[in-house]
């Protein structure tokens, strides 16, 4: 049965494994050639566009799809009662066009002015939902970062020099706090092994919490939250907001949990390591064993 859980859930969540290729060369022009003309940095609408290919599993050239509203107009298809625009320069805005879908898209989103809060408030207007604005203005983050399309490397969240051992322990019963199943991969090491970033990503989440205990949460460019527990302290200099990348430390194994602030050494060293995956309505968990046992085979990034 648990065979069949990790092929399913590769199936529904496939592992990214494409280097820089033409057709991120293709999309960084069309997102230039958009910021050339409309001066919003094309790492916005990278951001965007990626957040769109996530949730409606439209790999094309550009997946930004707005709905019916944004392209109302005249039968030339410009109107300044809908938000299409002429990108493409044939007179025309067209939701066909990629060219026309991204100058419309930035037109919309420097709607109130071209700052951080502006376009966040334009991302709020057009999502209504906090966790898609924030997922979005993470992610540009990590493109003008990065200055590249090409994040999806990853690290197993431990060393592999290390002294550690994983089964694959899904849906298994837990007691503490009431009937509910274990929601992750335990990996259990000696106290204080240092604790990688699995991906990069920015950390959304940082504290305590009387299940988990110390931990941390980061959300990958590709709308997939990864949850790190038990931890027994973070670098000094990570917070909030902070960007990281695979292989880089962001704690220490330790037993911290399962009561209140400060509690520890009620169960083994181990680091908890759960993903959640967002599809712009609701966020559930799935199973990253099949992943662990993929990043554990791949060489570990320099930390």
């Amino acid at each position: 049965m648990k065979i069949i859980l990790c092929l399913i859930t590769l199936l529904l969540f496939p592992i990214h494994v494409y280097a820089e290729t033409d057709i991120d060369a293709e999309r960084m022009a069309l997102y230039k050639k958009t910021e050339a003309v409309t001066f919003l940095p094309w790492h916005y609408l990278a951001a965007v566009d990626e957040y769109e290919r996530q949730i409606n599993d439209k790999d094309t050239l550009i997946s930004l799809d707005p709905p019916d509203w944004f392209w109302q107009g005249t039968e030339d298809g410009l109107s300044m009662k809908g938000w299409n625009r002429d990108g493409d320069g044939d007179g025309k805005g067209s939701r066909d066009s990629d060219e026309d879908t991204l100058y419309s898209t930035a037109k919309y989103l420097t709607s109130n002015g071209l700052s951080r809060q502006d376009i966040k408030i334009a991302l709020w207007n057009y999502y209504e939902r906090e966790v898609t604005v924030q997922s979005i203005m993470n992610n540009a983050k990590l493109y003008e970062t990065f200055q590249t399309l090409n994040l999806d490397q990853h690290a197993f969240p431990v060393p592999l020099s290390s002294n550690y051992s994983y089964n694959n322990t899904w849906g298994d019963g837990r007691g503490y706090g009431g009937a509910r199943i274990h929601e992750g991969t335990d990996i259990f090491a000696d106290y204080s092994t240092p604790v990688y970033a699995t991906t990069y990503g920015v950390v959304e989440m940082k504290g305590w919490n009387k299940y988990g205990g110390w931990r941390i949460g980061i959300r990958d460019p590709y709308n997939t939250y990864h949850y790190f527990a038990h931890l027994s302290g973070y670098p000094e200099d990570l917070e909030i907001g902070s960007i990281v990348e695979p292989g880089q430390q962001i704690g220490s194994v330790g037993s911290t949990g399962y009561g209140p602030k400060g509690t520890s050494g009620k169960f083994p060293p181990h680091l908890h390591y759960g993903m959640y995956k967002d599809n712009g309505k609701t966020e559930w968990a799935h199973n990253p064993y099949s992943y662990l046992t993929q990043w554990e085979r791949k060489k570990q990034p320099a930390s």
